[in-house]
C-alpha cells in the first residue's frame, strides 16, 4: 500500500508533455519554505479548511475527544484530535478532509490510465513526487514497473537524500529523474531543510555518471533563503554539465506564496516566509545557468 496526498492531473511542469503529477506523503527534509506542508509528516493527520465549513457541528458530534469547538469560529484542537477520520469521513462540505489516502499500485494505475490519451497526444506521462516519493520505495518501483509496461514515460522528483541503492533499483523503469538542488553550501542546505547536503550531491554525480540515467535539475529560486548561493549553484553544475550529457536542463523555479494556506488547514504556523523573486531578479539569476 502506499500513501498519496494528491493526485493531479493536466500538469505541465513536471517533466514533458501533459503530465498526472502523483504526491507522495512523507519527507524526509524540513524546507523552510515548503509549498506542500502536509506532505512532511508520515503519519495520517486532520486538515481543516474553514473557508468550506458550513457550521453543521456534526463532527463534534462524531468525535469522541471533543476536538471540535464552535464558538464564533469552528476550531479543532490539535492536542485532542486522534486522526481517526470519523469526521472527515462525515464531512458534507468537505472542509474536514486527512492528508493522505492509501491505495495499492493497481488502484494508482487505474487512476492514471485514465489520462493516458493525453499523454500519447503530448509526449508526457505521469511524475511521482511529494513529499519524498522515494521513501515508500517498494511502492513506488512496482507502480513505475506498472507504467513502464504500458509504455508511459516516467519521471521522479527527488531531493535526492537517500542511499543510492535507491537510485540503483529505480532506473531500468524511470525515464527520467527531476533531481532538486537547494543549495551547493552543505551548512547553509542544514541551515533551510535539516540536514546537510553532501549525500545528495554525491548522488546527482553517481546518477550522471550512469548511461541509463536521464537528469533535469531543478533549482528553486527563493528571496532571502538562498539567493545568495545560486551562482555557487551554477558553478558547481557547470562541470557536471560538461562530464554528462545525461543533465539536459536545468529549471529555475520562482518560489510563490500558494502554498502557504495550507500551514492554517494544519493547524500550524509556517517556518518563515518568503517573497516571491522579481521578474529583474530571475533574469539575473538565468545568465548564471546559461550553460544548461
Amino acid at each position: 500500500m502506499g500513501r498519496v496526498f494528491n493526485i493531479q492531473r493536466f500538469s505541465i511542469y513536471d517533466g514533458p508533455g501533459i503530465r498526472t503529477a502523483v504526491f507522495f506523503a512523507g519527507c524526509n527534509l524540513k524546507c523552510l519554505w515548503c509549498h506542500n506542508p502536509e506532505s512532511i509528516p508520515n503519519r495520517q493527520q486532520l486538515q481543516y479548511n474553514a473557508e468550506l465549513c458550513i457550521f453543521c457541528r456534526k463532527c463534534a458530534a462524531l468525535c469522541e475527544n471533543g476536538a471540535h469547538e464552535f464558538g464564533d469560529y469552528h476550531t479543532v484542537d490539535r492536542t485532542k484530535c486522534a486522526a481517526c477520520m470519523k469526521c472527515a469521513n462525515e464531512c458534507y462540505a468537505e472542509a474536514l478532509a486527512p492528508i493522505y489516502r492509501e491505495l495499492d499500485a493497481a488502484q494508482l494505475e487505474k487512476s492514471i490510465l485514465t489520462d493516458e490519451p493525453y499523454f500519447k497526444q503530448s509526449g508526457g506521462g505521469v511524475t511521482f513526487t511529494g513529499g519524498e516519493p522515494m521513501l515508500q520505495l517498494e511502492f513506488l518501483v512496482e507502480i513505475l514497473k506498472r507504467c513502464k509496461e504500458r509504455k508511459i514515460h516516467t519521471a521522479v522528483d527527488t531531493a535526492g537524500a537517500v542511499d543510492f541503492t535507491s537510485f540503483e533499483k529505480m532506473l531500468p523503469y524511470c525515464d527520467l529523474f527531476l533531481y532538486d538542488i537547494k543549495t551547493a553550501s552543505s551548512e547553509l542546505h542544514e541551515r533551510l531543510t535539516g540536514v546537510p547536503n553532501t549525500q545528495i550531491l554525491d548522488n546527482l554525480k553517481r546518477l550522471t555518471e550512469r548511461e541509463d540515467a536521464q537528469v533535469w535539475v531543478r533549482v528553486p529560486v527563493i528571496p532571502g533563503a538562498n539567493i545568495d548561493d545560486m551562482a555557487n549553484i551554477a558553478e558547481m553544475l557547470r562541470p557536471l554539465k560538461k562530464e554528462a550529457v545525461k543533465i539536459e536542463k536545468c529549471e529555475l523555479m520562482p518560489y510563490h506564496k500558494l502554498g502557504e494556506g495550507k500551514y492554517k488547514s494544519l493547524g500550524i504556523d509556517a517556518a518563515h516566509t518568503y517573497e516571491t523573486p522579481s521578474d529583474e531578479l530571475m533574469d539575473n539569476i538565468r545568465n548564471l545557468f546559461d550553460f544548461i
